[in-house]
């Protein structure tokens, strides 16, 4: 194969062309180089993504806090929450902590 018969083939007649190569050049750059690019955008997507997940999980944290402050109206069930959570006690009261050891010998 010489020039002369390559440069006769319809396919190298398409590829040179002057408004194939323009748009060639146009893709690649929207692709790639532009401030807007693809890989922008999946970026950017990526990053939404997370932001939604992160949003899920303090919606769901806000419920559940909005749960214990309901339950916690009660004097009696805030009482028994300050002993078990944060350990408080009463004046006259002992604490003893008794913890179970898991490992079996």
């Amino acid at each position: 194969m010489n020039l002369k018969s390559i440069k006769n083939k319809p396919s190298f007649k398409i590829a040179t062309n002057i408004y194939v190569l323009i748009l060639t050049v146009f893709i690649i750059w929207m692709l790639f180089f532009d401030e807007n690019s693809y890989l922008t955008h999946r970026e950017f997507n990526k990053e939404i993504d997370e932001l939604n997940s992160w949003i899920d999980y303090h919606e769901k944290k806000i419920r559940k806090d909005k749960e214990t402050i309901q339950l916690l109206q009660d004097s009696l069930k805030l009482e028994r929450y300050a002993r078990e959570k944060y350990l408080m006690k009463k004046d006259n009261e002992d604490i003893y902590i008794i913890e179970f050891d898991t490992i079996k010998k």
